[in-house]
């Protein structure tokens, strides 16, 4: 893409308005460090341009407050004050969806994630947001809690204007293949191959 132009233009019979404007399914995954994050950053890049904000972590416990949770909750609470940026939620898995507070352990977390994925599905279908970030959402699918069909379907004949963000490892195929951008990031090094374990302000 020299100097942000695209190599090729498609006969699609779109305006360039109408191409550049098209909702984007977005997948970050491989084994590298840094899939969240950057999904994190796309997130108050959006919330700079008054995007409305939806973030629902699937596999980190409801007790660990990550430090993008702060930042963007506290960006949703300038918005509710002031008007600057968008509004902003914040969901997430272990004890339970923040909406339903239901406590449960590894037994309960199979039918906790579906009952994620169809609380999604319905914000979908009303449009609630305008970007949503499904963080590590390709481990339930992998782990067969959530059908990966259902998921294709949704995502690609999800109405409006809605940007999607799929983060985590090993993102199955049928996934990759309706994304229209896929990043995979590849470990090099990491300081935890040497002993190290993650520290404040890095990894939370």
């Amino acid at each position: 893409m020299p100097q942000g132009q695209p190599v090729t233009v498609p006969d699609d019979n779109l305006t360039t308005r109408q191409r550049r404007n098209r909702p984007l399914l977005i997948v970050h995954t491989g084994d590298g460090k840094g899939k969240s994050t950057a999904a994190f950053g796309l997130a108050l890049r959006g919330w700079n341009q008054g995007f409305d904000i939806g973030v629902f972590q699937f596999v980190k416990s409801a007790k660990w407050r990550i430090g993008e949770q702060t930042v963007l909750e506290r960006l949703g609470a300038l918005h509710a004050e002031t008007g600057e940026g968008g509004p902003v939620q914040w969901h997430k898995m272990g004890s339970g969806w923040s909406w339903s507070r239901k406590a449960g352990d590894e037994s309960d977390h199979a039918a906790a994630a579906v009952e994620g994925w169809r609380e999604i599905q319905r914000r979908l279908a009303a449009q609630t947001h305008d970007l949503y970030v499904l963080d590590e959402f390709t481990y339930p699918i992998a782990w067969g809690w959530i059908d990966v069909d259902d998921v294709v379907a949704t995502l690609a004949q999800r109405p409006g204007r809605q940007h999607v963000i799929v983060t985590g490892r090993r993102a199955d195929p049928k996934l990759v293949e309706i994304a229209e951008l896929v990043t995979e990031m590849g470990k090099v090094k990491h300081p935890m191959d040497a002993g190290q374990k993650g520290q404040r302000g890095i990894e939370w």
